[in-house]
């Protein structure tokens, strides 16, 4: 169970997106503005999935814990707390799941 009070709807998710390496391979420290945007996190939480054209749940292929790799400005980011950047998107978005 992740520890945050959200339950997306439908065939959404919301994702903490990892941040990646903020040194070069020579060293140098990335400042914050150079930093690319993240592309992959991790699932925190989903929904029930999306309904069939006959109304029936169509479960989602990922679960709460699983780390995706999505699209560089997919989904809508919001701030939880005063420092947790988080990502709510459709799992359309997602483009793979990192085994």
């Amino acid at each position: 169970m992740s520890d945050i009070n959200l339950r997306p709807l439908g065939d959404r998710v919301v994702v903490e997106p990892l941040d990646e390496e903020q040194t070069t391979a020579s060293g140098i420290v990335l400042p914050e503005t150079a930093k690319e945007k993240p592309q992959r996190g991790k699932i925190l939480a989903t929904g029930p999935g999306a309904r069939d054209k006959d109304g029936n749940i169509v479960p989602l292929d990922v679960k709460e814990g699983d780390v995706v790799l999505f699209a560089k400005y997919a989904g809508t980011e919001f701030k939880l707390g005063s420092n947790r950047n988080l990502l709510v998107m459709r799992e359309s978005d997602l483009l793979a799941i990192v085994e």
